[in-house]
């Protein structure tokens, strides 16, 4: 069995009222009257919040401890200058002239309420516009860099991970030798060789370009509204939470999904649109099976980190039972043999 830390009903969030949210919303100078929705996030508190007078607007209260101010005001101004650049992007609103607000020892911010649904991923019209989006964003990431916020690298989303769960005994000891024989193996396929090379293409993770980037871009972080009279619509991009520096690709390759053929038509497209805006080097291809690799590794240890906030328990009940982890084995050998394989559209 695994390890987890009982679940905290002092947990941080405990103290994010009702009223503490009215409060926070009513130090910025908005007027809320009282009605406001939790929204999905498990990261963050989020609140749809309705105003006297005005829009509506959406509150983030950010975790406590996961980013600093400076973080957070780089991850704001990288967004604005994509709203700048007319990259359709929400961005925060800027109330009382910054972005950052406290209150009762927590960092928020406020941003216009913008709806949509979930982009049709199997439609190669929306892929290829997503595309043209996403090189617009990296345009703008590669004129400068991020000086607070990390990169995406093989210590902070392979290794740091992978010690977190073993040195917290959460991996489940039933399988703890074989995950770990498992993990070795495909840490060592994605580390670069004495040369700075990688197995895969000969093309490492340190080998590419360092971008600005979304950082987390899955479709719940894409929003589609219909094209209107005016052709205004199509896809807006949310949540630059994760915003982080790391290789084009991270943007590209979790919009992808279903069998190989199919995840090749799916990249083809969104491709197609982004090298209408801004060249891909195509070698970075050879990092999605290491990209998606590490995520699995960040993801069950984001979950064993998270587990003190009820919300999680309430959420991911099988994290930490056998068969979860028998199953990260089982995804763990599935990568080892898609890293040796040739990579995708090469």
């Amino acid at each position: 069995m695994s390890h987890l830390p009982d679940t905290a009903p002092d947990h941080p969030y405990a103290a994010l009222t009702p009223d503490c949210v009215i409060d926070a919303l009513c130090s910025t100078a908005l007027v809320p009257d009282g009605r406001f929705t939790a929204l999905s996030s498990y990261e963050n508190r989020v609140y749809l919040a309705h105003q006297d007078v005005g829009d509506r607007v959406v509150a983030k209260f950010y975790r406590p401890g996961r980013w600093s101010r400076a973080q957070i005001e780089e991850e704001h101004s990288f967004s604005q200058e994509l709203v700048e650049s007319e990259v359709p992007v929400v961005a925060p609103l800027v109330l009382q002239g910054q972005t950052v607000h406290e209150h009762a020892g927590f960092l928020f911010s406020v941003s216009p309420w913008r709806g949509g649904r979930r982009p049709e991923l199997d439609d190669w019209e929306v892929l290829e516009w997503i595309g043209r989006f996403l090189a617009r964003i990296h345009t703008v990431g590669s004129t400068q860099s991020f000086a607070h916020r990390p990169a995406l690298d093989l210590q902070s989303f392979g290794h740091e991970p992978m010690n977190y769960l073993l040195d917290n005994d959460v991996v489940a000891l039933e399988v703890r030798s074989r995950w770990l024989l498992a993990c070795e193996r495909a840490l060592h396929l994605i580390a670069p060789a004495a040369d700075g090379l990688s197995h895969a293409g000969h093309f490492g993770l340190h080998s590419a370009t360092q971008i600005r980037l979304h950082g987390d871009c899955h479709p719940g972080n894409i929003l589609w509204t219909p094209l209107d009279d005016q052709g205004h619509g199509g896809p807006h991009f949310v949540d630059l939470d994760d915003a982080r520096s790391g290789p084009a690709v991270q943007d590209l390759w979790m919009l992808l999904s279903g069998e190989r053929s199919q995840q090749t038509q799916q990249l083809s497209a969104l491709l197609e649109g982004y090298e209408q805006f801004r060249p891909f080097d195509r070698r970075e291809l050879a990092l999605i099976e290491p990209l998606r690799t590490l995520r699995l590794l960040h993801y069950s240890a984001w979950l064993a980190r998270r587990w003190q906030d009820p919300i999680f328990a309430i959420n991911f009940p099988w994290f930490g039972t056998l068969d979860y982890w028998q199953s990260q084995v089982d995804m763990l050998h599935e990568q080892i043999e898609a890293m040796q394989r040739e990579p995708l559209y090469a």
